[in-house]
C-alpha cells in the first residue's frame, strides 16, 4: 500500500503535528497558498513533492511552481490543482482518478463519476471555526481511498 500525504493552505504555517502526521508518506502533495518556500524544502525532506501555488504564492520564488499539475503514483492518476472551481477538464475523461484542491479551506472527500475529489483542509492559520486539517490517499493496487485528520479542534 502507497501513502500519500495531502496538505494545503499552509500560509507560512508549517505545523509540527502536520509534519508529524506526513511523516511516512511515500509520497506528498501539497495543493497551494503555500505561503513560504522553506515549507516545500521541511515537505521535500520527508518524501518525494509535489507542489503547485496558490492565489497567495506571488512571490519570485512561488513563479517555479504550475498552477496545476498531475502525478501518477502506483498507476493512479492525481489532478491538483488550487481552487477546485477553475477545473476545465472532466477529470474522467483524462483518466484521472483523484482530484486534489484546497483554497476553501474546508476539509472535504467526495466521489463523483468515479473520481475522488479531497480537499485536505488547512493545515496553517485557522480561518474562522474550520478545523486545521491534512489527509491522506491510500492507494493499493488501484483501489484508493482518502480520509481527513484533524490537527486541532474545529
Amino acid at each position: 500500500m502507497i501513502r500519500v500525504g495531502l496538505i494545503s493552505d499552509t500560509h507560512g504555517l508549517l505545523r509540527p503535528e502536520a509534519l508529524a502526521f506526513l511523516a511516512g508518506s511515500d509520497h506528498i502533495v501539497h495543493a497551494g497558498d503555500v505561503g513560504d518556500p522553506t515549507i516545500l524544502e521541511a515537505l521535500a525532506a520527508i518524501a518525494p513533492l509535489t507542489a503547485i501555488r496558490g492565489n497567495v504564492d506571488t512571490d519570485a520564488w512561488a513563479r517555479r511552481l504550475p498552477e496545476t499539475t498531475r502525478v501518477t503514483i502506483d498507476g493512479v492518476t492525481i489532478h491538483v490543482l488550487h481552487d477546485v472551481a477553475a477545473l476545465r477538464i472532466e477529470p474522467h475523461a483524462h483518466g484521472i482518478r483523484v482530484v486534489v484542491f484546497g483554497h476553501s479551506h474546508k476539509p472535504s472527500v467526495t466521489e463523483r463519476d468515479g473520481v475522488l475529489y479531497v480537499n485536505p483542509g488547512s493545515a496553517g492559520p485557522r480561518r474562522f471555526r474550520l478545523p486545521i486539517a491534512v489527509a491522506e490517499l491510500r492507494i493499493d493496487s488501484g483501489s484508493v481511498s482518502a480520509h481527513i485528520h484533524e490537527l486541532a479542534p474545529g
